[in-house]
């Protein structure tokens, strides 16, 4: 990939809904999709390349009129299975705003799926109530880049049930396209 710079490797991808996220831990753990389309590299994949070495993440978002925003996060590592796929992520830049490392922060928040709630908010599983998608929930958080795929409902979308980045649209609008990219 040869965005800001080049030399990223892609961990996620949403484009059309090609792909369904309401996987298992097991389904997250291997990954799932089409390295050409929509997929989900792997939870495994991401903490083996993320314990080499410092990684940082983009994560590019495109909204249904073509506009685009971008957030980078300067450390970026997720633990291994037996700590649940833990994030580490902070030093947000971008255009954005930071719905990962900000407020409801996803740092130390470990990987949750329909099958598998390890949320910190042991009152909600929120893998269960938005849309069944696996990711790190903090009191549910302020991003779920691996929400159901809701096509162009503007505004009017099922609160928190879509491809969400709080900080740039709210929770009532979900994405047309994301990635979430790394590199050393």
């Amino acid at each position: 990939m040869d965005t800001a710079g080049g030399g990223w490797t892609v961990i996620q991808r949403r484009q059309d809904g090609s792909v369904p996220f309401n996987r298992t831990l097991e389904e997250y753990k291997h990954g799932f999709g089409n390295k050409n389309g929509e997929y989900w590299l792997g939870n495994e994949n991401i903490h083996l390349l993320t314990n080499q070495k410092a990684y940082t993440l983009r994560v590019d978002l495109q909204d249904w009129d073509g506009e685009t925003r971008y957030a980078t996060y300067d450390i970026f590592r997720v633990s291994g299975e037996s700590d649940q796929y833990r994030l580490r992520i902070s030093g947000y830049s971008g255009t954005a705003g930071d719905s990962m490392a900000g407020g409801h922060t996803l740092n130390g928040e470990r990987f949750s799926t329909v099958d598998r709630d390890n949320d910190a908010s042991s009152y909600r599983h929120c893998s269960q109530l938005y849309g069944q998608g696996g990711w790190w929930f903090g009191a549910c958080g302020y991003s779920y880049l691996n929400g159901r795929y809701l096509r162009n409902c503007g505004y009017s979308c099922p609160s928190w049930q879509g491809v969400v980045w709080w900080h740039w649209r709210g929770v009532r609008y979900s994405l047309k396209s994301v990635s979430m990219k790394i590199r050393p």
